[in-house]
C-alpha cells in the first residue's frame, strides 16, 4: 500500500460514523461523548425500531450493540442485522460468563465483542481495529482477491469460482466453502482465527448463517484423502485452523 493509500484508508478510519445500541441512557452518554472526543461521528438509539430505521436514513460504518436490551433480544437482532447488512458489528456482552452469548454472537457474524465491564480506551481500540479491517478489505486490489491459486496439484480459480483436482475433475463448492477456502489460500501457513475466518468469509458472502466448524468439516471432505487425519485444513487447537501446504498464486 503507497503512502496516499494509507493516509486514504487512515482518513476514512478517523472520520467513521458509528451507531451504539443500547437502551442505557448514561452508558449511551459515556460511549457517545469518549468516542466522539476521539474523532468519531458517535450516536445511539435504544432498541431494535430505532436501529433498523436509522439503517434505512444511512448506514454507519460499524455498530456497537449491546446483546441485553430489556425487551429487545440482542443475538436475534444481530441475526436479523446480518441478514440485511454486512455493516462490522463490536457485541458487548454481560459479563465473563455468558461464553455461549459471544461464541454464537461470532458465529452469526459480529467481528468483535467486549465484556462488561471494560475499558473505554480498550471500546476505541477495538472500534479502531475493526474499521481498519474493514476498510483495508474494501481498498485491496480486486487481483488480490480473484487469482489462481495452486497447492498440492489442485487449481482454485476463483474469478471462475472453480475447484479443479489433481486428476482434472472439477470439484463444486458451496458460497461456504468458497469462502473459507479464498480466506484460507490468501493465508497459507497462517493460524487464523474463527473471527477471523467469519470476518472474511462476510467479505465474500453477504450472509454467513453456518458454523465455521461445519462449512471446515464439509471442505476437508472435498480436499483431504481422510478428513479425520487432515493434510491441509489442521486444527491449532484453542486458536483456529491453518492452511499448512504450499500456495502458488498466479
Amino acid at each position: 500500500m503507497t503512502f496516499i493509500e494509507t493516509a486514504d484508508y487512515m482518513s476514512q478510519v478517523k472520520a467513521a460514523r458509528v451507531l451504539i445500541v443500547d437502551d442505557d441512557p448514561a452508558i449511551q452518554r459515556v460511549l457517545v461523548n469518549y468516542l466522539t472526543e476521539h474523532g468519531l461521528r458517535a450516536s445511539c438509539v435504544s432498541g431494535r425500531r430505532a436501529l433498523f430505521h436509522a439503517l434505512t436514513v444511512r448506514e454507519p460504518d460499524l455498530v456497537v450493540l449491546d446483546l441485553h436490551l430489556g425487551e429487545d433480544d440482542g443475538l436475534d437482532i444481530l441475526r436479523e442485522l446480518r441478514a440485511r447488512s454486512v455493516v462490522p458489528v463490536i457485541l458487548i456482552t454481560g459479563n465473563r460468563r455468558e461464553e455461549v452469548d459471544r461464541v454464537v454472537g461470532l458465529e452469526l457474524g459480529a467481528d468483535d465483542y467486549l465484556t462488561k465491564p471494560f475499558g473505554l480506551r480498550e471500546l476505541l481500540a477495538r472500534v479502531r481495529a475493526t474499521l481498519r479491517r474493514r476498510t483495508m478489505d474494501r481498498m485491496s486490489p480486486a487481483k488480490h482477491r480473484e487469482a489462481n491459486f495452486r497447492f498440492a496439484g489442485w487449481l482454485f480459480d476463483q474469478r471462475q469460482r472453480e475447484l479443479i483436482s489433481p486428476q482434472g475433475s472439477q470439484v463444486p463448492l458451496t458460497k461456504g466453502e468458497f469462502a473459507l477456502l479464498s480466506a484460507f489460500v490468501q493465508a497459507p501457513g497462517r493460524t487464523l482465527t474463527r473471527e477471523h475466518l467469519l470476518q472474511s468469509t462476510r467479505v465474500h458472502e453477504d450472509v454467513f448463517d453456518r458454523s465455521i466448524d461445519v462449512q471446515i468439516l464439509r471442505l476437508r471432505r472435498k480436499l483431504e484423502d481422510d478428513p479425520r487425519q487432515p493434510h491441509f485444513i489442521r486444527t491449532e487447537r484453542g486458536i483456529g485452523y491453518k492452511f499448512d501446504v504450499e500456495v502458488e498464486v498466479g
